[in-house]
């Protein structure tokens, strides 16, 4: 099967092209008159109502449902994973051709809506338009770039040859995966899960976050009309604690993958590790669970342009990303006119409703989430000097003003916490050397960053800063699929490196076959 090669989808940019900004306005207004419709379980393509319910409600407008959902429960999980193993059966014998046409084709459905399903993202996770339109590009690219990889992956694999013996080697799928995504891109990191799942030649139950059900939805949806056979994906929302731990125990469950917080992953992972009855596998956990990260701005760095790095990694979406800059690491002899500069450009960022094109940043996900980030404030004060922000905007959201702590101690809790929100610690550093020894003294190691013209400490850098991806002289946020293979070291992972040539093969298990020839 032959594919043009791949690219990035291009990014919208509403202020340049009006016609552009014109289409995200009409897609708002047409989600907006879907909110607070109902939706229902998904399994083996048959619709599932339930008693029990709960809301998708708009982080940036309380009160507001985005949508109300049919709540899973313990039973309704294992009858999930009943009918994922059944059709595991025929999918995975399914020619990848098929599967591969599958993705194209939902590619092309997002890529002709991509205004719709941004505008979602902008009611239900509250993403400005410039983060929600990246979060759809980036799941078309998923979408693409694994339906490459099943192509080259399902061809013939290079072996040595050996006289008298035909030998080849076939990467298989797995069986029955559970993919739990997270709420902070709801759409590209689900679509990935799920994509290079079915893409394999697996089945999947999808447990998506609570807070962006809506999303998964309408990707469940995509598949559905791209032609998935009933059964692949299996939509099952539903609390972690019951529903999500039924389905990550249960012994049909060949493999997890997972992105989210530690303690989540942590707890995943060990409940994973532990063999039940009826299980004859080890099961595969695939996690992604966060980071502490960190931009080290040097003395001879351009202080401009390491200001706007670190401001644009804190701050996109609100500071809700695994990858956000949370700490900078600033040499002494330009300590002080970096944060002078920093200040000035952080009070310049807009904060409002995230349907307003003129917002810079929006609302944080929910109460609980505001709760605890005004608490790691309030240590921030105690811990360093409140540089700018700091405070709960009074509305009738969820918003928080971009606060900047300086002058904090490498182990204080906001330099080691992730906060997950838009608080950035900045650390004084005498030298470069001492700099990246803090920038290493996590338990995480995600992304990073390093601003010098110094070519030898960029050197050192990309051998001595421990983490899974680093980036010189630019910020640590927007990794391309296909460009930087995306996944961390230590407490942030299993390294899965996403968007990677490597990412389908943790879907699958490779089977060598050799055939004796006289």
């Amino acid at each position: 099967m032959n594919l043009p090669e791949f690219k990035n989808e291009p990014l919208s940019n509403f202020k340049s092209h009006p016609d552009q900004a014109r289409q995200m306005q009409k897609a708002l207004d047409q989600v907006r008159k879907e909110l607070g419709r109902e939706y229902d379980l998904v399994i083996g393509g048959r619709r599932i109502k339930t008693e029990e319910k709960f809301d998708s409600e708009n982080p940036g407008q309380k009160g507001e449902v985005v949508g109300v959902f049919s709540k899973a429960t313990v039973a309704l999980a294992e009858e999930a994973i009943r009918v994922a193993d059944e059709t595991f059966k025929t999918w995975s014998r399914t020619p990848a051709e098929a599967r591969v046409e599958l993705l194209v084709e939902a590619a092309k459905i997002l890529r002709a809506r991509k205004y719709y399903y941004s505008a979602w993202m902008v009611y239900e996770v509250g993403k400005t338009w410039p983060e929600a339109d990246a979060d759809v590009a980036e799941a078309i690219d998923f979408c693409e770039f694994y339906a490459r990889e099943m192509v080259r992956l399902a061809g013939p694999q290079p072996l040595v040859p050996i006289p008298g013996e035909r030998n080849y080697l076939q990467h298989i799928p797995l069986g029955v995966g559970v993919v739990i995504p997270p709420w902070n891109f709801p759409l590209a990191i689900m679509v990935g899960m799920t994509a290079a799942s079915i893409v394999a030649g697996n089945t999947v139950v999808l447990k998506p976050s609570s807070d962006s059900p809506v999303i998964a939805y309408k990707f469940l949806e995509v598949l559905e009309q791209a032609g998935m056979p009933p059964g692949v994906v299996n939509f099952l929302p539903g609390p972690g604690g019951t529903v999500g731990n039924a389905l990550v125990v249960h012994p049909r469950t060949r493999y997890v993958a997972f992105t989210g917080s530690k303690e989540v992953g942590l707890g995943i992972n060990e409940l994973a590790a532990r063999h039940v009855p009826g299980q004859i596998w080890i099961k595969r956990v695939v996690a992604e669970m966060g980071g502490k990260d960190s931009i080290v701005v040097d003395a001879d760095a351009d202080l401009d342009a390491a200001v706007e790095g670190v401001a644009a990694s804190a701050f996109g979406y609100q500071g809700q990303k695994c990858s956000a800059c949370s700490r900078a690491i600033v040499a002494e002899s330009v300590y002080d006119t970096f944060l002078a500069k920093l200040k000035q450009r952080v009070e310049r960022i807009k904060v409002g409703p995230a349907h307003d094109p003129a917002s810079d940043m929006g609302p944080v996900i929910n109460e609980k989430a505001k709760k605890s980030i005004l608490n790691y404030i309030e240590t921030g004060k105690k811990e360093g000097r409140l540089l700018t922000g700091g405070r709960e905007i009074p509305c009738s959201g969820h918003y928080i003003e971009p606060t900047v702590i300086a002058d904090v101690a490498p182990q204080g809790r906001i330099a080691q916490e992730e906060i997950f929100g838009p608080v950035l610690a900045v650390i004084k550093a005498r030298n470069f050397d001492e700099a990246l020894d803090i920038a290493n003294n996590t338990e995480y190691g995600l992304t990073g960053a390093v601003y010098t013209t110094d070519g030898e400490k960029l050197a050192k850098a990309a051998s001595t800063f421990h983490v899974g991806n680093l980036y010189l002289n630019r910020k640590c946020t927007g990794a391309l699929v296909g460009a930087h293979p995306f996944g961390g070291f230590n407490m942030s992972g299993t390294d899965s490196k996403a968007g990677g040539t490597d990412y389908l093969l943790l879907f699958t298990q490779a089977k060598s076959i050799t055939e004796r020839r006289a």
